[in-house]
């Protein structure tokens, strides 16, 4: 991991709240019912040029919860196995431990408030979260409960595109169609977007004071 102590302008980029982008691969669409399999997050700073990036990502196999629902349809479109010996899956508590972890002391370091989900299409990754922390009783999510900034509306705006595809290939992003659908590709390519969104915005903006130093009255 960087030293994300540098990027001393987020905490005031975004209202206090560190932005990390977050994908979860699943067993289906009903965040209460069907299995969690994959998470990834990246934990966003930005650099001495103003610049935001990534500064460390994270991400791990989870183990489908007692009961849970595993479609067909969507294992297939996702190509994931659940019982695959090799896949190096944690249970669900572990699984957050893993990401919150990481997350939490970036938001200490930086000065945060709060962690905010960057996603594409949003509300399906942080419900799928919240429904783990709620199945789990995890009394430390580091994630606001229902704000999010979406990748979607942002390539909207941007580029006139809302598949993840065609709007990371409208930014000039390169795209490997068979790496897709895994959590952390897909996290990967979610971050280089919205970083490539703000970043381009705030080149164009007169004035950009997250980039002052704080002064003391």
């Amino acid at each position: 991991m960087e030293d994300i102590t540098s990027s001393v302008a987020i905490n005031r980029r975004f209202r206090g709240y560190l932005p990390v982008v977050v994908d979860v691969e699943t067993g289906g669409f009903n965040a209460k019912t069907d299995a969690l399999l994959e998470i990834a997050a990246v934990i966003l700073q930005i650099d001495d040029q103003g610049q935001l990036g990534p500064a460390q990502t994270v991400s791990c196999h989870v183990q489908p919860f007692t009961g849970a629902n595993l479609d067909s349809k969507a294992l297939a479109f996702n190509g994931i196995d659940p019982d695959h010996p090799f896949r190096g899956a944690v249970p669900e508590r572990e699984a957050l431990d893993q990401i919150f972890g990481p997350v939490r002391a970036a938001i200490k370091a930086t000065g945060c408030k709060r962690a905010i989900l960057v996603g594409h299409n949003a509300f399906f990754d942080l419900g799928f979260i919240n429904a783990a922390v709620a199945r789990t009783g995890y009394k430390r999510n580091p994630f606001h409960p229902f704000s999010t900034f979406d990748t979607v509306t942002l390539a909207g705006l941007a580029f006139g595109q809302t598949v993840l595809a065609r709007s990371v290939i409208a930014a000039d992003i390169s795209w490997n169609a068979n790496e897709a659908h895994s959590a952390l590709y897909d996290t990967e390519k979610t971050a280089a977007l919205f970083c490539h969104i703000v970043n381009r915005w705030d080149s164009l903006a007169e004035d950009r004071p997250w980039l002052s130093p704080v002064t003391e009255d």
